[in-house]
């Protein structure tokens, strides 16, 4: 009958438990962990199936506990030399076995408290058996022959450990696959495997924490954990984590590190080798390495890179790491939002790990890299995980790091010998105390000219390698170059400028793969003979792509298997447009003024300089005045503050229909208007510009065209400093403007610009703007004597 073929499927005999606690695990999810207590044996009668449920008759064969509930058997005269011998023979198995066993110290104080019943199916649960001797020790449900196979079972056990060269079997081993005769140990067996080669992983682990030469905290640390993980069988849930800290103890670099480079004449060479300008930056590194020449002990400099994207700041800091010879390690803080990736996890989280410091130093392999934080800038605010910026400030001071504590390490770690160099694009958004410890070195945009020489020596080689094209089979003149720059990128980097570089590339590649026909260089060569210079592989002058030099060039291997070029090519600023389609960008360049009431200013963006125009015009009205362009409220602010000084010293310029006494916005209005309204304007460094305007509007002089000017001017008269000069003059630069307009306080920032650019303008430092109004205007502007 279908009963009795279900009765079939299960043991006869069983136990009923009570259920202790439930747990929910989180791999694999939707599962639970049980944990269960026996309460009494039963036997199974009748099973009965309803419609969700299985459903069994069943049977209570001893007692519950706490239940009186005689013993069967205990009448028996024989059950206390039974009993004598089961408990002297289990704790001459217990002997040897590790005594810091939880369970075994339990079994030891139940021993004497048990009944005889609930003893001998505590011993039987202890001892090494199988799940069929399990099974069999339950199903025996008298007390006498219970003992006996109880009895012969720890017997057994007990010869298996005395057996030369055994192995003693773990007391927490269910594989539930033994048989009565396989409870002796086999040698050669996969536990003895398993168990010598745990061993011997240990004994690695051991070896290569003496080998690492830890610091005394660091040793102490880590004995104490490795006599942890010597007592801890490997199925335990913390013996891996155990294993992972020692194994980051004997990774980490505690004495391990690299022999500095300190030729001076050397790394100079590679710096200029690997970039163009940037003389802050290299000026600096040489400067460390003069000091650590004479100094070994010196601790690391912190340096933080600031400027825009694509001037070289991460590439200038892996130059560096091999211009001095070390190890190089790149950290990216974009988006870090959690202190922990600092300072890492505490070990009592479950999937715990090292902060990002700890981890590349022990990528990096020695104690004094080069780490490289990218993008600090960008690290987020404080939030409910902690502020990252904030445990920065011990990463970077130099008075603090030589004992640095990762929450996972634990224990402190030497970073003075680290040479920190931090990236930002801005400082607005760093924390005042994280700058503070820190040595700001900005790198600003590159003029034309510099970009033609980077192009030249390393944008142009690399595209033309990346694309397959050989040198000498690609020429782009030096005038095409600067109309990509011009016209094709607005940047104050080169990024995008390696794009559009290779972009003509790949546009090239694919008519010479399609075997298009294509202008040759014979064709273009009264072209090529009248540019100032070409980029290819390299920038030469216009009178070596003669006729040997192409034939030189088309000696030379191009494409393994793609066509062979009669002529090189020539990019012609005509090609461009069917290269990279209509020019994207038209930079504002000097026009002839000839209008009052417009000027010319200069203004700084992420991208770099821009010329900046600023207009006004002036109508009947009630004197109010009109500010638009999409501007900021400072900016605002200074329109405000120009037109009040000159309200206030009208009467001293001969300023049309203003005499003393009156007012010069009685009866008009003024509407001010910066263009490229798309854009937002913010700062006070227009200030003079607005003013200057102004003065043009009721004056009805126009300013001078070939002048622009910067400065935030103050309620006294005064024209005060501001930022962004050297990108300020190169956009003025290159808009050919001659003659700019600065404060004198700026005088200082005009040494970074290079010389040969401060030798075609005329720069006048300005205090007061009377002397700003002087520069302005063709044949000065005339102050009527207060007198």
């Amino acid at each position: 009958s279908s009963n009795s073929s279900s009765s079939r499927q299960y043991h006869e005999i069983g136990t009923v438990v009570s259920v202790v606690q439930v747990v929910a695990t989180s791999v694999p999810k939707g599962c639970f962990v049980v944990s269960v207590a026996g309460v009494c044996r039963f036997r199974l009668k009748h099973l009965h199936q309803d419609p969700l449920h299985l459903l069994g008759d069943v049977e209570q064969l001893d007692g519950l506990r706490g239940e009186a509930l005689a013993d069967r058997g205990d009448d028996d005269e024989k059950l206390p030399e039974f009993l004598d011998q089961c408990r002297d023979l289990f704790l001459a198995v217990l002997g040897p076995s590790n005594g810091s066993d939880r369970r075994i110290r339990v079994v030891k104080q139940m021993l004497d408290t048990l009944s005889t019943s609930r003893l001998v199916d505590v011993i039987g649960g202890v001892v090494k058996t199988s799940v069929e001797e399990r099974q069999q020790i339950l199903e025996t449900v008298e007390l006498k022959p219970r003992m006996a196979l109880v009895l012969s079972l720890v017997r057994r056990q007990l010869e298996a450990m005395k057996a030369p060269g055994a192995v003693a079997l773990r007391d927490g081993d269910r594989s539930g696959r033994a048989t009565p005769n396989s409870a002796a140990p086999r040698r050669g067996g996969t536990l003895d495997r398993l168990i010598h080669s745990d061993s011997g992983e240990i004994e690695e682990l051991e070896q290569r924490l003496k080998d690492a030469k830890l610091p005394e905290m660091a040793l102490r640390a880590a004995a104490k954990e490795m006599k942890r993980l010597k007592r801890m069988p490997s199925v335990h849930p913390e013996h891996s984590v155990l294993r992972n800290y020692l194994e980051l103890l004997a990774d980490m670099p505690w004495s391990r590190s690299s022999q500095d480079h300190l030729d001076i004449d050397t790394a100079r060479q590679q710096l200029n080798a690997d970039h163009y300008g940037l003389e802050k930056a290299k000026k600096r590194v040489l400067e460390y390495l003069a000091v650590r020449k004479l100094k070994s002990s010196l601790r690391g400099p912190i340096l933080c890179f600031v400027g825009p994207p694509g001037v070289g700041k991460t590439s200038v800091a892996r130059s560096i790491a091999t211009s001095i010879g070390r190890s190089f390690h790149r950290i990216s803080l974009g988006g870090v939002s959690d202190e922990a990736d600092i300072r890492g996890h505490r070990r009592t989280y479950i999937g715990s790990m090292p902060g990002r410091i700890i981890s590349g130093l022990r990528s990096a392999g020695v104690n004094n890299p080069v780490f490289l934080l990218d993008e600090v800038d960008k690290l987020t605010t404080a939030s409910i995980r902690g502020d990252p910026a904030a445990a920065l400030l011990e990463v970077l001071d130099s008075e603090q790091n030589n004992s640095f504590t990762d929450h996972y390490l634990t224990v402190p770690f030497d970073l003075s010998q680290v040479l920190f160099i931090a990236t930002a694009n801005t400082t607005a958004s760093i924390p005042s105390a994280l700058k503070d410890r820190m040595e700001v070195i900005r790198i600003s945009g590159y003029n034309v000219d510099e970009k033609l020489h980077i192009a030249e020596r390393h944008l142009v080689p690399k595209q033309l390698k990346e694309h397959g094209i050989g040198a000498g089979h690609l020429i782009i003149p030096r005038s095409a170059m600067s109309v990509v720059v011009s016209n094709y990128t607005r940047e104050a980097g080169v990024r995008s400028l390696e794009r559009k570089i290779g972009a003509v590339c790949r546009a090239i590649a694919l008519e010479l793969a399609e075997e298009k026909p294509i202008k040759s260089a014979a064709e273009q060569s009264s072209y090529a003979h009248t540019t100032d210079g070409v980029v290819g592989a390299v920038l030469v002058d216009a009178a070596l792509v003669s006729d040997s030099s192409l034939a030189a060039a088309h000696s030379s291997p191009m494409l393994a298997d793609g066509p062979q070029l009669a002529q090189p090519i020539v990019v012609t600023p005509d090609m461009l447009e069917q290269l990279l389609g209509p020019r994207e960008y038209q930079r504002e360049v000097r026009e002839q003024l000839v209008t009052p009431g417009v000027a010319m200013g200069l203004a700084w963006t992420a991208a770099g300089g821009e010329l900046l125009f600023v207009e006004a015009i002036s109508m009947p009205g009630r004197g109010k005045i009109s500010v638009t362009g999409n501007l900021g409220e400072v900016m605002k602010e200074s329109a405000s503050l120009a037109l009040s000084w000159i309200r206030a010293h009208a009467h001293l310029y001969h300023l049309p229909e203003c005499v003393e006494g009156t007012d010069l916005m009685q009866g008009r209005d003024v509407h001010i208007h910066f263009p490229a309204g798309a854009t937002g304007k913010d700062g006070p460094s227009a200030g003079i510009t607005i003013l200057t305007v102004l003065i043009s509007l009721f004056s009805g002089r126009c300013v001078r065209s070939d002048t622009a000017m910067t400065g935030e001017v103050a309620l006294r008269g005064r024209v005060l400093a501001v930022g962004g000069i050297k990108e300020k003059v190169l956009a003025a630069h290159t808009a050919g403007v001659r003659r700019v307009i600065l404060p004198a306080q700026n005088e200082k920032d005009v040494q970074e610009i290079s010389e040969d650019i401060k030798r075609s303008m005329q720069f006048f430092f300005v205090t007061t703007i009377p002397e700003a109004l002087q520069a302005a205007f063709e044949g000065g502007f005339q102050v009527r004597s207060k007198l």
